[in-house]
């Protein structure tokens, strides 16, 4: 491995115009393909081999043409106080409204409150409901301003009106935060670089990656049905890694100046051995964000397999683009000890030692102290974890400043929370033998279940032969009380089926996010081992022992967990809400926890493999145990730590983000980034391995000769054992 990537940097820094010219192209071509692609629409939320799925699936086929998918708008009608929405003058003004509405060419349907019987009780709010064509995010302009228009006219004649539903579904923004967090990382890369132009090279690749990235994805959106938190995720994990990955070469590379080499050996070298962590690091959040195929829900699929071309991409660009710009750069990169103009030079007084050496130093003296506090600090972050609760978002969860959410308030106060979450229950009675009598009983069934407010009456297809009926609860949609609700009415259409072959399947937005929830609980434990697993095995070939990589695994779960807590007390308790800009808490999204075990396992194996490979290196060149620690830290501590807040800089940027699944997602990475850099991987690990002395590098010999050995030490290219083209590695440039 070494050797090969050794001569791919040397190919590179020589032929550097040509491998320049590559990811030019590269650009180009995505940017021109993201262009004249189609607009993308919204991508379709499937949940395959879910009950709920397979009630929307049979919609779609018996009753043709009634658009299942498409856009609805609930617009909520609201009295003057003292009088009521039956009074004439309001009838009146609701009336002309829904006549409004009905003009646009992409609805289907419009229904008026008085013939629906959509009056609250106590005749103080009423609603229409609108239906679309198209879904919300291909719902154009136009419509928009006529549904908005429409309920502001009714503002006028004196009636409150608020608009639910997805029809006013807007696409994602990330905020100004995002540019905040490039504008941090390119301070730090200043400051551990001292040169403009060396800080100025990890930056470049990464924005490089990630535009032939997000490019790529813009492009193929349309054909592959991508959303649009697809090239969000892409491209906060992108400008991430890619940072991170470019940092590590070039440190290296300078290092290698700093011992005597000419630059293009110096790239060589670099390529050869931090090269080396660099595949073995992108492998692993690769083989995480990939792994989330095995949930099955083929949105977190796309995410994940679009995020990990994206990482590839970064991997590539770090190996070929990195020593093609150090070959233009010249020496404007200068060796590692020796600043540019920007920062002054370096004095020629004997330096002390650095900070990531006193550090370890200290570790190694107190290993003890330092992992039963790094293990009790997680530990108390992670508390808030056990009060974590799963759910989708809906117009509950918005902020009370949005009319989706004074929406929902006003349904709720005139008709009862259980209103805004409606069951759809589709009994299928076409192997029954009357299938008229089987809607009845299903009906009649359902009402003397628990937690039941109204059951409307079975509203057949043309055929005969399926029915829809409409179950309100009594409970919000999010509430457990609903949960079993959902579950009751299945337990009844089991026993309809057995008297009757007719089956009863339940579905809505509600029922789709108590399956969605069920799925991804269910998953976590496969998806665990298979990740985590692969992952295992990946860094027993990159290590060589057993028991660094079962610590690794062991640390990452510690963060996770930490972060986890974090997670739950800003966005579930609403602990620093304010400053994270969350205006409404409430249960953490569902696919949360498989996400963060996924990204988090990539991203912690990162500082794993970029820091413990110095330490092996250096044990493999015969240093002790603690010796090689602190040789690690000399080496890795600056530039993780600078990685470290780069990535936390990035995705603490997208925390500004309209979407609340990327506000969340950039908190919980960046807090997690933080937990395990500073934590995890420079506290614990220098201290478990301290502790372990050398049987945390021991291998069984049998398992050693069948290992193949990927040389990430860069062995092969220590003095003797380097290719014959390297007799000049000492020249100086």
């Amino acid at each position: 491995m070494a050797t090969f990537l050794y001569k791919l940097g040397r190919l590179s820094f020589r032929r550097r115009h040509f491998a320049a010219l590559i990811w030019v192209a590269l650009l180009t071509l995505a940017g021109v393909g993201a262009a004249s692609a189609p607009a993308a629409g919204n991508s379709s939320f499937s949940i395959p081999g879910t009950e709920a799925q397979k009630a929307f699936d049979l919609l779609e086929q018996r009753f043709p043409g009634a658009s299942a998918d498409g856009a609805t708008a609930r617009v909520v009608f609201k009295a003057p106080s003292g009088e009521k929405m039956t009074d004439p003058g309001n009838k009146a003004t609701v009336q002309e409204t829904v006549k409004e509405l009905s003009d646009g060419s992409e609805v289907t349907r419009v229904t008026d409150p008085y013939q629906a019987k959509a009056v609250s009780k106590d005749g103080t709010v009423a609603y229409a409901q609108v239906s679309y064509k198209v879904s919300g995010m291909e719902l154009d302009d136009a419509a928009k301003d006529a549904l908005q228009d429409s309920a502001q006219d009714a503002r006028k004649a004196g009636l409150t009106v608020e608009i639910g539903g997805d029809a006013l579904q807007a696409v994602p923004h990330t905020g100004s935060s995002e540019i905040i967090g490039i504008a941090v990382a390119a301070v730090v890369l200043v400051i551990t670089f001292g040169s403009l132009v060396a800080a100025g090279l990890p930056l470049l690749t990464a924005l490089v990656g990630v535009g032939i990235g997000v490019s790529a994805i813009t492009a193929l959106a349309s054909a592959l049905d991508l959303g649009t938190t697809t090239s969000t995720l892409a491209m906060m994990i992108g400008l991430a890694v890619g940072i991170d990955y470019a940092l590590f070469i070039v440190s290296r590379y300078r290092a290698e100046l700093a011992e005597g080499r000419d630059r293009e050996e110096a790239a060589g070298r670099a390529v050869g051995t931090a090269g080396s962590a660099v595949v073995f690091a992108g492998l692993t959040v690769v083989i995480a964000l990939v792994g989330l195929s095995v949930v099955n829900i083929p949105m977190l699929t796309k995410m994940g397999i679009a995020a990990a071309g994206t990482v590839a991409i970064a991997v590539l660009i770090a190996l070929t683009m990195i020593p093609a710009l150090l070959g233009y750069a010249g020496r404007r990169v200068k060796p590692a000890g020796e600043k540019g103009k920007l920062l002054g030079r370096a004095s020629k007084k004997p330096e002390r030692p650095n900070l990531g050496t006193r550090w370890a130093s200290f570790v190694v003296r107190r290993p003890v102290a330092v992992l039963l506090l790094g293990v009790i600090g997680l530990g108390a972050a992670a508390v808030p974890a056990g009060s974590l609760e799963l759910g989708l978002p809906d117009d509950g969860s918005q902020p009370t400043s949005t009319t989706q959410r004074r929406a929902y308030d006003l349904l709720s106060e005139g008709f009862g929370p259980g209103f805004n979450g409606p069951l759809m229950v589709v009994v299928d009675a076409k192997n029954s033998d009357d299938p008229k009598a089987v809607f009845g009983d299903a009906a009649d069934e359902i009402k003397g279940l628990d937690d039941v407010v109204t059951v409307t009456p079975p509203a057949p297809n043309k055929a005969g032969d399926t029915a829809t009926i409409t179950v309100i609860p009594d409970s919000k949609p999010s509430s457990v009380t609903t949960e079993n609700l959902v579950h009751g009415i299945r337990d009844a259409g089991a026993d309809i089926k057995a008297d009757t072959d007719a089956n009863v399947l339940v579905t809505g937005s509600t029922a789709m996010n108590i399956d969605v929830s069920e799925k991804l609980n269910d998953a976590l434990v496969p998806y665990l081992v298979l990740v985590v697993g692969l992952a295992f095995l990946l860094l027993i070939v990159v290590f060589r022992s057993i028991l660094v990589p079962l610590k690794a695994a062991l640390g990452f779960l510690l963060s996770v967990m930490a972060a986890l807590g974090a997670v739950v007390a800003v966005f579930q308790w609403g602990w620093l809400s304010d400053l994270m800009g969350v205006e409404q808490t409430g249960p953490v999204m569902s696919m949360m926890p498989i996400f963060m075990v996924g990204v988090v396992f990539g991203l912690a194996m990162d500082y794993e493999v970029f820091l413990v490979t110095r330490m092996r290196e250096a044990y493999v060149h015969g240093e002790k145990p603690a010796q090689a620690i602190v040789t690690g830290f000399r080496h890795g501590a600056r530039v993780v730590t600078a990685a470290a807040v780069i990535m936390m800089a990035v995705f603490a940027g997208f925390i500004g983000s309209s979407e609340s699944m990327v506000k969340m997602i950039g908190f919980g990475l960046a807090i997690a980034v933080f937990f395990d850099a500073f934590v995890v991987r420079m506290a614990i690990v220098p201290a478990v391995l301290a502790l372990l002395g050398r049987k945390a590098w021991w291998l069984p010999k049998w398992l050693d000769r069948a290992l193949p050995n990927v040389d990430v030490e860069g062995e092969a290219l220590r003095p003797g054992s380097a290719p014959a083209d390297t007799d000049h590695n000492l020249v100086r440039a």
